[in-house]
C-alpha cells in the first residue's frame, strides 16, 4: 500500500467514524459537529485519490470549521445547560483526537518525503486541518466533560485561539 493509499484508508475511516458518532447522539449540535468532521474526511480523501490517480488535485475552500463549530457548543450550552454525557461518549471522542493527532504526525512526516511541490503543500494544508480537527475534538471533549463552564471558562474555550503544535 502506497502512502496515498494509506492516507485514502486513513480519511476512509475517519469518516466512517464519525458518522457513527453522529448516529449514535441524540444532540444535535454533537451531531451537526461529527458530521462537518466527515465532511472534511472526504475532502481530504478526494485529495489523496487525486494524488493516487496523478489527476488534477481538487480546490477545497478553506473552511473556518471553527467559527460554526463554536456558534454550535453555544447554541448547545444555551438549550441544555446541565447536558451529562456517558464516560463511553468522552472515550469515543478521546479515540478521536488520538487519530486526529497520529493523522497529523503522518502527513507532516511524508510531507517532508515528497518532491512535487503541489502534492508537499497539499499533505501540509491536510495535517494542519487534522491539527484543526484535534482543536476542535479537545474542545469536544472538555464541554461533553465539563458542560456547565465549558462557555464561561476561557481555559475550556479555545477555538478562536492559535494553537501550539502537537506534541508528538
Amino acid at each position: 500500500m502506497n502512502v496515498y493509499e494509506y492516507a485514502m484508508k486513513v480519511e476512509k475511516e475517519g469518516e466512517k467514524y464519525y458518522r457513527d458518532l453522529a448516529q449514535k447522539t441524540e444532540d444535535m449540535g454533537l451531531k451537526q459537529v461529527l458530521t462537518m468532521l466527515a465532511d472534511e474526511e472526504v475532502k481530504h480523501y478526494a485529495t489523496f485519490e487525486a494524488m493516487l490517480g496523478r489527476a488534477p488535485l481538487p480546490s477545497t475552500p478553506s473552511v473556518d470549521i471553527f467559527k460554526g463549530a463554536k456558534t454550535i457548543f453555544q447554541k448547545m450550552k444555551a438549550t441544555n445547560p446541565t447536558a451529562v454525557f456517558t464516560k463511553e461518549q468522552v472515550d469515543f471522542y478521546t479515540h478521536a483526537l488520538a487519530l486526529e493527532e497520529k493523522s497529523y504526525a503522518f502527513y507532516i512526516e511524508k510531507a517532508e518525503l515528497l518532491e512535487d511541490a503541489e502534492e508537499k503543500a497539499a499533505f501540509l494544508r491536510i495535517a494542519e486541518e487534522e491539527k484543526q480537527h484535534a482543536t476542535l475534538l479537545e474542545n469536544l471533549i472538555e464541554y461533553i466533560t465539563y458542560p456547565e463552564r465549558w462557555i464561561e471558562d476561557a481555559e475550556f474555550n479555545r477555538l478562536s485561539e492559535p494553537r501550539a503544535p502537537l506534541s508528538l
